[in-house]
């Protein structure tokens, strides 16, 4: 699909005129001793540099657009720009970035008024917030019915690399799938099921599967709606591997332990245990493609990272083609210092998520359907 994207060098002559390139600078931030924003993670910020830099080079007027949190149409102070507009001019000199587009109302509700008042003063747009792509939103499906579009490096990338993904991974193809909830990843574990060689599967979500084949699981999170949707996809014919033991808390007492395949009760699960960490391990080692997304657990509490940082190192060192995302995962990768070792670390989980789904997001669709001059 991503031979049919329009890609920057399909732009008219970009000298003098102007360009809107719609962002996803939802970044996060620190407050330091002093009271100030900072910006902790400057990891989506720095995948836009390769298209900011070839808009300048070809001597656009650059202006760039992005979303930062949940304001709902209400101006908030904590979620203004200002700290990115600062790092932009420090890393990018010549770019002018705009305030939160979700300031307003009509961005989320892509209000064809907010629209026209969005574009007023711009030639050309181009899309590399592939992490909103699948947002129906003003800023994301409305430019390209307007002017000359056409997508960027990031978002470019982010199509390619999902799109082998589903169409011709080398193989054995292992998905390594995480989080908390069924329901949050189980259109995904579907779409997933028939693609990959090996699922494996892991995090909070675990114990949904684990009380689907009968196990003890404690107070461990459950969610009772999805046990036959997790029954249907052990009984296909799809390799699923689940953990065989926990590292387990008494909310209580505050009791630590590791477990095996039952969790007590009184205890909830809030990691993988080191057996199911060496078996998660082997199978990734053998694999030729690698999709990982989601943690194995509560890794921001380091009695329970032990589980995502094995599956971290497990990816890195794999000699397949490695491919990351999703926010914690990404997150995870980046803490540990292991993002250079991945072959592609994406932008965008919900968007990867979705585009695995459906083979498709809308942001990308309103891009091969762009305004021709």
């Amino acid at each position: 699909m991503t031979e049919r994207l329009p890609q920057l060098e399909d732009l008219p002559p970009l000298a003098g005129r102007s360009v809107l390139v719609r962002a996803d600078f939802n970044v996060p931030f620190i407050t330091d001793a002093e009271g100030r924003r900072r910006i902790s993670d400057e990891f989506r910020i720095r995948e836009a540099l390769p298209t900011l830099t070839y808009l300048i080079n070809h001597r656009a007027r650059v202006t760039v657009c992005t979303h930062l949190g949940r304001p709902e149409g209400r101006y908030v102070p904590e979620l203004n720009v200002a700290p990115i507009r600062e790092y932009l001019k420090e890393i990018i000199p010549g770019v002018t970035l705009m305030e939160n587009l979700r300031f307003d109302p009509g961005e989320e509700a892509n209000d064809p008024e907010f629209l026209d008042h969005l574009l007023r003063h711009f030639d050309y747009y181009v899309n590399d917030a592939f992490g909103v792509s699948h947002r129906p939103h003003a800023s994301v499906i409305g430019p390209p019915s307007k002017v000359p579009s056409a997508a960027g490096r990031l978002l470019a990338r982010e199509v390619e690399v999902l799109s082998n993904l589903l169409d011709g991974p080398a193989r054995p193809f292992v998905a390594i799938v995480g989080g908390a909830k069924v329901t949050d990843k189980l259109a995904v574990l579907k779409a997933l099921a028939p693609k990959v060689d090996t699922l494996i599967v892991g995090g909070g979500m675990a114990y949904t599967f684990h009380r689907a084949m009968g196990h003890e699981i404690g107070n461990s999170l459950l969610d009772e709606k999805q046990l036959d949707a997790c029954r249907a996809l052990l009984a296909g014919p799809t390799r699923i591997v689940l953990p065989v033991d926990s590292i387990a808390i008494n909310f209580a007492t505050e009791e630590v332990r590791s477990v095996g395949l039952d969790v007590p009760e009184g205890f909830a699960g809030l990691d993988i245990g080191p057996k199911s960490a060496a078996i998660f391990a082997e199978v990734i080692a053998g694999a030729k493609t690698v999709l990982w997304n989601g943690p194995m657990g509560v890794f921001e509490d380091e009695r329970f990272a032990a589980g995502t940082r094995a599956v971290a190192e497990a990816v890195a060192d794999c000699d397949g083609f490695t491919v990351v995302g999703g926010g914690d995962s990404v997150a995870a990768v980046n803490l540990m210092g292991l993002e250079s070792r991945i072959d592609h670390v994406s932008t965008g989980g919900g968007a990867s998520l979705e585009y695995i789904e459906q083979g498709d997001l809308c942001g990308i669709a309103a891009l091969r359907n762009s305004y021709e001059d």
